[in-house]
């Protein structure tokens, strides 16, 4: 079974369309741009930037510019797919000019067996990219609420906080490029933002980075979302290279993905060790846990990476966590206490919350099971009492 993959094509030659189609309908791949008319490649541009495929089949065949060209705005469009040229011919130079270029893959009828083993190895790619995150050094976790109010953000900040008073090496970076609060809660005062490093991809380096981040709590570097909303979304492979280049300078890197599975979000998790999928008890922001749980496991993120955190829970409540985890079909990971009055009081004086505070000592109990130390089950059982 291949790893979930989406197409574009760019086919203007009937035999490389008919038995390109052919093969990715037996393949069962879907594909999100269809474009014929190769002569206006600005229109087909514009579509890939929208549906943003994983891979791009281009018709080469009658290509008369330098392929480069082609190249650079496919990558400039998308990031980084992989890109499939096809030809007529098994021309050498043609051959040889088109992986200068930067071609991934170029193929020539007949095209079933080269085509389905391209994806194949694309796919396993992708799977490896997934599954494999945690081997590398510097773990990462997101932040993601099942809607827009369940508290991830805060939630975030204070699980950075929190281990950065423990000497841990923290990166706190803001994903959510619409409302951006994390420079708010943690009070960081910064001209720069993610969309810095993405503009500055070509200059990145350690002493860059340095300049880049903010570090207004003790053991925590903080990258802040943009202050006005951005005109050109960053696309995958930029968002994917800014957390690969920054997760192994740190002891852990927390990141907010906001609400809801976005594009971004998506793409982030392609460099996140496990997701905190932060919800309340109430209807909507379940229903919505269960959608998001659905689609990230229909995505091939596997289920023991996903981390449920009932959020603000009530003491009394008519559910058991049992019948919960029935609902959403994923284990509880954590769960934390309705304190508003202690986070309102907080958030009144501009400050964090008390380390000292009730909640203050349960989303330190969770961030040190996230860090990877076993909670004590006295404090567990506690937690579940909750529910009734």
């Amino acid at each position: 079974m291949m790893y979930p993959l989406t197409i574009g094509l760019a086919i203007g030659n009937s035999d490389l369309w008919e038995q390109t189609q052919a093969c990715l309908a037996q393949l069962s791949v879907p594909i999100v741009v269809e474009h014929k008319d190769t002569g206006d490649i600005r229109t087909f541009l514009d579509r890939l930037e929208i549906n943003r495929p994983d891979v791009v089949l281009v018709d080469i065949s009658g290509w008369t510019e330098p392929i480069e060209g082609l190249v650079s705005a496919i990558r400039e469009a998308i990031g980084d797919p992989m890109i499939i040229a096809l030809n007529t011919t098994s021309d050498t130079e043609a051959i040889l000019s088109s992986f200068r270029a930067g071609i991934n893959e170029y193929l020539f009828p007949p095209l079933y067996d080269s085509l389905k083993k391209a994806l194949e190895r694309r796919s396993a790619d992708r799977k490896h990219r997934r599954d494999g995150v945690a081997s590398r050094s510097g773990r990462a976790f997101a932040f993601l609420s099942a809607k827009g109010g369940c508290g991830a953000t805060t939630l975030v900040c204070h699980v950075a906080a929190d281990l950065g008073r423990r000497n841990e090496h923290v990166l706190l970076m803001d994903l959510d490029l619409n409302a951006g609060m994390v420079a708010f809660i943690t009070k960081t005062a910064s001209v720069y933002s993610f969309l810095d490093a993405i503009n500055n991809l070509h200059r990145l380096d350690i002493h860059y980075w340095k300049a880049l981040v903010s570090s207004a709590m003790p053991g925590v570097e903080i990258v802040a979302s943009p202050l006005a909303l951005a005109s050109k979304q960053p696309s995958d492979g930029q968002v994917r290279r800014i957390l690969a280049f920054a997760r192994p300078l740190y002891n852990l890197t927390l990141v907010d993905l906001g609400h809801g599975l976005s594009r971004m979000a998506m793409a982030a998790l392609d460099e996140i060790d496990e997701v905190c999928l932060v919800t309340t008890v109430d209807v909507p922001a379940l229903h919505q846990s269960k959608q998001i749980i659905q689609t990230l496991l229909e995505n091939g993120y596997r289920k023991n990476r996903i981390r449920l955190i009932i959020n603000r829970a009530p003491k009394r409540l008519g559910i058991t966590p049992s019948d919960l985890e029935k609902m959403l079909g994923l284990a509880i990971f954590f769960v934390i206490p309705d304190d508003h009055w202690e986070l309102n009081k907080a958030n009144m004086d501009g400050r964090m919350l008390a380390s000292q505070s009730d909640l203050g000592k349960q989303i330190s109990r969770l961030s040190t099971k996230l860090a990877g130390v076993e909670e004590n089950a006295t404090a567990s059982k506690k937690l579940f009492r909750l529910f009734g």
